[in-house]
């Protein structure tokens, strides 16, 4: 039987990509991918469980397609990703509207959900072997068609202490270089302009193969494909080489921006939390990295309330954003999450976690005019990503700003289309967010 089936995907790029990967499997499995869930046989909500509030929303997903199915509707609902991963029990037991869950190590086997779902009236539950899930196979790209995720491995190794990810998705798995570069080609010919490269940790590429890292080597295979930019995600401090500093510097295409996660600066809470540097040593390589890559953005991941952060600890954090200026933060409140070591840790509350956090971005707010303020003037290459009939305007981004996470530049132009690289003279802002005119 040939059902239609339609995807709800949650949470970070990593998850759009399964997602991407199960869209794929069920067409080639003879199903049709609904693009909405009212009218759908099926509903697969693919859902992140990192963090309490995650649950909560991807909670909120399958509440909302159980109206569906009540409505009569859509018939059948499947959980699949991380919150299936942690609570699949709870899910099947608590959430009696769920037809079927499968974990982070099953995605492929969504097309036999389906089937025991619709066609044996079964309540599969999947949960596959996270250290060797398959990571490679056909997608159907979600996001719009000039850019598109190239994950390049799985799994983390870190174990920083505040995080669930290792126990949802695994060891470190790094995948072929000749399968990426065969997976980058396909993506090249469909007309992708913007690679964005990811993983939980993309800096460690290649050791868990060979011992050594190689994530230049594939920068520099990457980059003799016809992109116009590619974007690098999650490169973590401690293993950031000399050679991936030139790489990222030398090659024209590679974007001058990178997601560097800090959490933190105190050296205390950086050792408390399993991370592997000292305040000192980012420091310095921030240091090296704005000297050695002229124009370079950062963005990181700060967390305010982790474990041993008194107040004079947040001074030294909010000291810190405003000294290294990096123009890109996203700012949390400490959330304990079950079954990790820093929920055992004595911590502020929920509430003074959140007080912090807002602090926080009132510093990062002051730490983005400013930047804002510095490239006022300047000519940037703005990828177009469509036109706002409200403002009048057209919005796009450039090196800059990356997608979904990052604002928009808002610009000016006698015309423009989607996925057309545009020139534009910066010249104001509006609601924190730059604004110009083609120039």
């Amino acid at each position: 039987m040939s059902y239609k089936v339609a995807f709800i995907s949650l949470g970070c790029a990593k998850n759009q990509v399964n997602c991407e990967q199960m869209m794929a499997t069920v067409q080639a499995a003879g199903h049709t991918v609904s693009a909405e869930p009212a009218g759908a046989d099926v509903a697969v909500v693919n859902t992140c469980g990192f963090l309490s509030s995650a649950c909560e929303e991807a909670i909120d997903n399958i509440l909302q397609m159980a109206e569906l199915k009540k409505a009569g509707k859509l018939k059948k609902i499947l959980v699949t990703g991380c919150m299936a991963q942690r609570y699949q029990q709870d899910v099947l037991k608590e959430l009696p509207e769920v037809d079927g869950v499968l974990g982070t190590g099953s995605y492929g086997d969504i097309a036999a959900a389906i089937a025991e779902v619709m066609d044996k009236g079964l309540r599969p539950c999947h949960i596959g072997n996270i250290h060797t899930a398959n990571q490679s196979g056909e997608r159907v790209l979600s996001t719009p068609a000039w850019y598109a995720y190239l994950r390049i491995a799985e799994g983390c190794d870190n174990h920083c202490a505040y995080c669930v990810i290792p126990s949802l998705r695994g060891k470190y798995r790094s995948r072929p270089m000749d399968e990426l570069l065969e997976e980058a080609r396909g993506l090249a010919r469909q007309g992708v302009q913007e690679l964005i490269v990811i993983a939980q940790d993309i800096t460690r590429y290649g050791t868990d193969l060979t011992g050594k890292h190689q994530l230049a080597q594939l920068l520099r295979e990457l980059c003799r494909m016809d992109f116009h930019w590619i974007r690098l995600h999650y490169l973590y401090p401690d293993e950031i080489t000399d050679e991936l500093i030139d790489v990222i510097a030398e090659e024209p295409k590679i974007a001058k921006y990178i997601d560097l996660p800090i959490q933190h600066c105190n050296d205390a809470i950086l050792k408390a939390m399993n991370r592997r540097d000292t305040k000192a040593e980012l420091l310095a390589l921030l240091k090296k990295l704005r000297e050695k890559i002229p124009g370079l953005v950062l963005r990181t991941s700060i967390i305010a309330g982790l474990p041993l952060e008194d107040d004079a600890a947040f001074e030294e954090l909010c000291a810190f954003l405003r000294e290294t200026k990096i123009e890109r933060a996203g700012v949390f409140p400490f959330s304990p999450e079950e079954g990790t070591k820093a929920a055992q840790m004595e911590h502020v509350s929920a509430e003074e976690a959140r007080r912090r956090a807002e602090l926080l971005v009132d510093v990062q707010s002051d730490v983005i005019d400013g930047y804002n303020e510095s490239v006022l003037g300047s000519v940037r290459e703005v990828l177009c990503e469509g036109f706002d009939p409200q403002a009048q305007m057209y919005y796009g981004r450039s090196y800059a700003e990356s997608p979904d996470i990052d604002g928009r530049i808002w610009f000016t132009a006698p015309e423009a289309q989607p996925g057309m690289f545009v020139p534009v003279r910066l010249t104001g802002t509006m609601d924190g967010e730059l604004t110009g005119e083609r120039e």
